[in-house]
């Protein structure tokens, strides 16, 4: 068995720990669609609204508002003109994938063939345009990466969208900002996302190393070494570039004080697209980074719910900005593996679902990774004969199975769950009941289970209609 799980694991890239380092490594293989959204939340998402099921179908007539075609015959020079086209070419992306209307695909090519063709670039590639060409980037990037799979664009004008993003996003990406640490990750965000359209492992790991070193100097852990705090731009006055916090809390961020939640709510969603990005290339960033971000996750989320900073800040008045975000950081450390962030589902449900604004980089979560959270089945309505009894208290049931399946154990498990390329697609602990797979395509998954006291054992699922 533990040669069974080295062959799994080494299919898989990751993240090496070397001392406080973490080493990133690109994938071998790209996987696509695995930008900011694979294919298992896009089918899921595409179920739902095929179903007319709320709140996912109200999100998605908003984001048809928007998914029309661009009026311009030249990539636009000001930020607001570049930024309407940059979220109708992500709206339309998202809107023909989840309708199959091929409208939406023509005006989402439209779009970026008419910017590869006649967009200029940034210049200069420093200050204001890092940040514009950031945000930019991180709309356009994951919206071409979804319409690769379109089969009405063309090769060489993908191609020619893919020599855009190298020779005029890139020289406004690869320098990172010293502002404060808002902008520089939002450059890693569109770094990473372009770096899977492009299959570019190289611009894929230097955003890795960017965020690993961003990581500490804006998301504050007690645990963290002080040196790993500085950063170029913080002028050697770590306290200042933090706008004097008065007190230091985990989940403090570097720009909480500066505006009271409103850049933090940038930031924040900027790293977390990267770690998704990161995750559905099979790295995984969250895990070494669960105390920090689930920190910032449920401070922040507590500020914005409760209009008070915590005492966190000499201004205990919260921001009045609320953005379309955490829900991404939700799915991942809650649906995903198990964790109970109370605060992050209470100004999910009160707040940001109904009213967060989609505004930049930050581009409707609560459509594309509103994943519902796990749910229990009576194993009483399990077909007789269809569990699956292992060397574990543990019962697994439909095999094979038309849609989902269903887990039950008496212990805490850790359930990994790899496809027939070796590439983790999730992980989640469990205890009782919880269904999972139901965005599984068709095919074979290989499922690792690990009791701590007993170690682990394999098993094989199998998907079909």
């Amino acid at each position: 068995m533990k040669n069974s799980l080295l062959v799994l694991f080494a299919f898989s890239a990751g993240l090496l720990a070397q001392g406080n380092l973490l080493l990133a490594q690109a994938p071998a293989t790209f996987v696509h669609p695995g930008a900011l959204n694979n294919q298992n939340d896009l089918n899921f998402v595409k179920s739902k609204i095929a179903a007319n099921q709320q709140p996912w179908i109200g999100k998605y007539n908003q984001l048809i508002s928007i998914a029309t075609a661009t009026t311009n015959t030249t990539a636009p020079t000001s930020e607001n003109g570049q930024k309407t086209d940059a979220r109708k070419a992500y709206a339309n992306a998202l809107a023909w994938y989840y309708s199959g209307n091929n409208t939406y695909a023509q005006n989402a090519i439209g779009i970026l063939n008419m910017w590869a063709s006649t967009f200029a670039g940034y210049s200069p590639t420093v200050g204001q345009n890092q940040l514009q060409g950031a945000w930019i980037g991180a709309l356009l990037g994951p919206a071409a990466e979804i319409m690769r799979s379109y089969s009405g664009w063309s090769s060489s004008d993908m191609n020619q969208v893919q020599n855009m993003f190298k020779t005029k996003f890139y020289p406004v990406l690869n320098t990172m900002s010293t502002w404060n640490g808002n902008v520089d990750l939002t450059q890693i965000d569109a770094m990473i996302n372009i770096a899977v359209f492009c299959e570019d492992a190289t611009e894929f790991n230097l955003a890795l190393q960017r965020l690993n070193t961003r990581n500490p100097a804006y998301f504050y852990l007690s645990t963290d070494n002080a040196t790993s705090r500085s950063i170029a731009g913080d002028g050697n006055n770590i306290n200042a570039f933090w706008s004097n916090p008065s007190i230091w809390v985990n989940g403090l961020m570097q720009e909480t004080c500066r505006d009271n939640g409103h850049h933090a709510q940038y930031a924040m969603a900027s790293a977390l697209h990267a770690a998704e990005v990161a995750w559905n290339q099979g790295v995984d960033v969250y895990t070494p980074n669960q105390a920090r971000y689930t920190a910032a996750l449920e401070l922040l989320a507590q500020q914005i719910q409760t209009g008070l900073m915590q005492g966190t800040c000499s201004n205990n008045t919260t921001t009045s900005s609320l953005f379309a975000t955490w829900e991404i950081g939700y799915n991942h450390y809650h649906n995903r593996k198990g964790i109970s962030l109370p605060n992050t589902l209470q100004v999910l449900t009160n707040k940001v679902r109904p009213n967060g604004q989609s505004d930049w980089n930050i581009f409707f979560e609560p459509l594309t990774h509103l994943v519902d959270p796990p749910v229990t089945l009576d194993l009483n309505q399990a077909e007789s004969g269809s569990m699956v009894e292992l060397e574990f208290e543990l019962e697994l049931f439909p095999n094979p199975s038309h849609g989902e399946f269903t887990i039950h154990s008496w212990s805490i498990m850790q359930i990994d769950v790899f496809d027939v390329m070796g590439r983790k697609i999730e992980s989640f602990e469990t205890i009782g009941e919880k269904k999972f797979g139901h965005a599984y395509p068709l095919g074979m998954y290989k499922v690792i289970v690990t009791e701590k006291e007993k170690g682990s054992s394999a098993f094989t699922l199998l998907k079909n209609h």
